[in-house]
């Protein structure tokens, strides 16, 4: 299932979810989840696997009695718009570390960002007014889908909801003159995602994506998710050891070579671009770039 996050127009305080079939059309699935809008709490509740809801939508959706909205006349949210925690992994392609002039990683070097930093699909990556050098990253994300502790990498894909596009933007000045990443990951609009959640049994193996980004067409990076160092089961492990994930928490898994920073001359961001992510299976992820 190719999970999605809607409003039916701009001044819905709250969302609906529902199900992307045949790339134009949305099977309303809200009804589901809740009697009437969701929050984004509830919203979190639908990425649970130990309720009812994914198993209730794929019966529902094979039974084609659900109504159908056009996906043009709705605007599609992030799909997970206000999660617990973002939580993001450095470093984690071979050629990205070496393009960074850093050491292969012996465990995952693991950073933050926070709720204000999510943006849907479409919706705008805004330029901090004091940061001249901000970045992409394109990514895939993995979305928690049970409640997380001490998993064993053996064990951890059951506990995945699924999969979607993440473009770690990063205001390069800001996290290099900091001597740390808070600051520079975690900007407004910063964490871009989407545009729909594919459910885990929606791709056979996602260590063999193809992972690409563009900037006005132009394309910065092409890789493939069967280059990460540490694999979905062994972040997972490694990130439940201390923490407690819980689902809808996002992961997003690092970056391929080819970011702007590394290039010669540099590339970054500007006021009018359009940044593209695409991963294979998980659609495109688009953002218009403007100044803040």
């Amino acid at each position: 299932m190719k999970f999605v996050v809607f409003k039916n127009n701009e001044t819905d305080a709250n969302y609906r979810c529902g199900a992307l079939v045949s790339g134009t059309e949305i099977v309303d699935l809200t009804v589901l989840a809740a009697d009437g809008e969701l929050s984004p709490l509830g919203l979190l509740r639908c990425f649970d696997l130990d309720n009812d809801f994914l198993a209730n939508a794929r019966r529902e959706l094979a039974k084609h009695e659900l109504p159908r909205i056009a996906k043009a006349d709705v605007r599609l949210c992030a799909p997970v718009p206000r999660p617990e925690k973002i939580i993001c992994v450095g470093l984690n392609y071979r050629d990205h570390a070496r393009e960074s002039k850093m050491a292969v990683p012996e465990s995952p070097v693991i950073f933050s960002k926070f709720a204000n930093c999510i943006a849907g699909p479409n919706e705008p990556i805004f330029l901090p007014r004091t940061s001249a050098k901000v970045d992409y990253e394109a990514e895939m994300a993995v979305v928690v889908g049970r409640r997380a502790k001490h998993v064993r990498a053996a064990d951890a894909m059951d506990y995945v909801f699924g999969y979607t596009n993440f473009n770690d933007v990063s205001a390069r000045d800001f996290q290099f003159a900091d001597g740390q990443w808070v600051r520079g990951k975690s900007c407004d609009t910063f964490a871009p995602i989407g545009e729909y959640i594919a459910t885990a049994d929606e791709l056979a193996d996602p260590h063999k994506l193809r992972i690409r980004f563009r900037l006005n067409g132009a394309t910065l990076q092409d890789s493939n998710t069967d280059q990460l160092i540490f694999r979905i089961p062994e972040l997972i492990e490694f990130l439940s050891a201390s923490m407690t994930l819980v689902p809808g928490d996002i992961i997003a898994t690092g970056t391929p070579p080819g970011v702007g920073f590394a290039r010669t001359p540099p590339v970054f961001m500007k006021d009018g671009d359009v940044a593209e992510v695409e991963i294979e299976g998980l659609g495109i992820l688009s953002n218009p770039v403007i100044n803040g």
